[in-house]
């Protein structure tokens, strides 16, 4: 009985697979960790976005719920990163747009507004390390074309 080995063609795919659910899954894992922080216990982020009084929970809420929301396309494709092509594009996008988005905020900050600049500046790295991680996932989880193949 023919065993495949780490060598195989369908291993080595298995294995980029794998590794591609892992990279989306740690994205996904750390973009809910942060949504559910601001959502369960926003009067510890108030101070960081430079915002107080009564709206400024509820501010810091609306954040983490618009991160839960823009995280509902990670889960199909952690299970099918090799399926799911058009969403895991809409992905790739939405982290694109968030770190394009957080760096015009950073770039377009007045003096003085330095714990929000840091603030934001962690947002910026975050989302570049996750778009970084993100396009490392989708190249490892595309279909290989089998040699002599027009398909």
């Amino acid at each position: 009985m023919p065993v495949s080995g780490s060598g195989s063609k369908a291993g080595q795919s298995t294995k980029r697979i794998w590794i591609a659910r892992v990279l989306v899954a740690l994205v996904f894992a750390i973009n809910v960790q942060c949504a559910l922080q601001f959502i369960l216990w926003p009067g510890a982020y108030t101070a960081a976005y430079q915002v107080e009084g009564a709206s400024a929970e509820v501010i810091v809420r609306t954040v983490g719920i618009c991160f839960l929301m823009w995280n509902a396309t990670y889960p199909p494709v952690i299970v099918r990163p090799d399926r799911y092509r058009v969403l895991f594009g809409v992905v790739l996008v939405q982290q694109a747009i968030g770190l394009v988005g957080e760096s015009l905020l950073l770039a377009g900050l007045q003096p003085g507004l330095e714990v929000l600049a840091s603030s934001i500046a962690r947002f910026v790295a975050f989302d570049a390390a996750g778009l970084v991680l993100l396009a490392i996932a989708f190249l490892l989880s595309r279909a290989r074309k089998a040699p002599g193949t027009n398909s």
